[in-house]
């Protein structure tokens, strides 16, 4: 004999899903001016903003040092280190695109200001002055990314299920890349001399 599912809802009957879909339609016109923001949102949007611009201000960051790593590295093992760290700069921009068109989507202008960029960023920008130290200092701010990340998704939840798959794949990109530099480092001899 078979066990009850007691994880399964039943069906709703058809003339409940209609009148449902009459009460969306009316919630639809109220708030247009709230864009893709419906009454159906169920995070909390401010939240949700000030760590959408948090994470728009680490990847900004990333791509600056990425690129100032790959401009400065220098010595034996540096070309295929400083492509990478080319490589990873434009996926990293790439994020950040992602993360101010959901910002623009919920309501809000994303916040690209210099003059604050550092101090908004989860991740450190890191002059490093060798090969090694630059590969450590990028390991160092993926996996600080990878554990914002995850922490944020963890939190929304089914809340804001828009924003949690793209951060799922932003996230996925990230451990990408922190395992591409763990590799590097493991490659690399302790020390590596000047950048």
């Amino acid at each position: 004999m078979l066990a009850p599912d007691r994880g399964v809802t039943p069906l709703r009957p058809a003339e409940d899903f209609i009148r449902d879909v009459e009460a969306l339609r009316t919630q639809a016109r109220e708030n247009l001016d709230r864009g893709a923001v419906s009454a159906a949102y169920g995070a909390d949007l401010e939240r949700v903003v000030q760590m959408l611009q948090t994470a728009l201000a680490t990847e900004l960051v990333c791509v600056l040092r990425y690129r100032q790593h790959h401009y400065a590295a220098t010595g034996m093992d540096a070309e295929p280190i400083a492509a990478e760290f080319l490589a990873h700069s434009e996926e990293e921009l790439g994020h950040a695109g992602l993360i101010a068109a959901r910002i623009s989507q919920l309501g809000s202008n994303p916040d690209f200001s210099p003059s604050t960029l550092e101090g908004r960023a989860h991740s450190e920008y890191v002059e490093a002055d060798s090969l090694r130290a630059m590969v450590t200092e990028n390991l160092v701010a993926e996996r600080v990314a990878v554990a914002a990340y995850t922490d944020i998704i963890e939190w929304l939840g089914s809340s804001d299920p828009t924003t949690r798959r793209m951060l799922e794949q932003i996230l996925a990109v990230e451990e990408e890349h922190a395992d591409d530099l763990a590799s590097m480092l493991d490659g690399l001899p302790a020390a590596t001399g000047p950048a």
